[in-house]
């Protein structure tokens, strides 16, 4: 969509480059023809911008978060609970 500015941009320069148009046509034109290619490098960096963007589908929840927390210290509690016996033997 963003192309279509950039077109109209080099149509309204093209036309201010008309010969019979009167000064204030041309200015009319040129202000135009800057205004569209600022909307085209607005257009442009916007796409590029979200096409580098992450899909809000992998963003997890925040109860899938503390879900992950509380697995994570479970593991970790039961693998210090394993260590912890063979630990006792070798001090005796």
């Amino acid at each position: 969509m963003h192309w279509i500015y950039l077109l109209a941009s080099l149509a309204c320069l093209g036309l201010a480059m008309v010969r019979t148009m009167p000064t204030f046509g041309v200015l009319i034109f040129l202000a135009g023809s800057v205004g569209f290619m600022v909307a085209w490098i607005l257009g442009w960096v916007s796409s590029r911008i979200s096409s580098q963007s992450r899909d809000v589908s992998f963003i997890m929840s925040g109860e899938e978060l503390k879900r992950l927390r509380e697995q994570a210290e479970a593991r970790k509690n039961a693998q210090a609970g394993q260590a912890t016996p063979g630990d006792d033997s070798s001090q005796g």
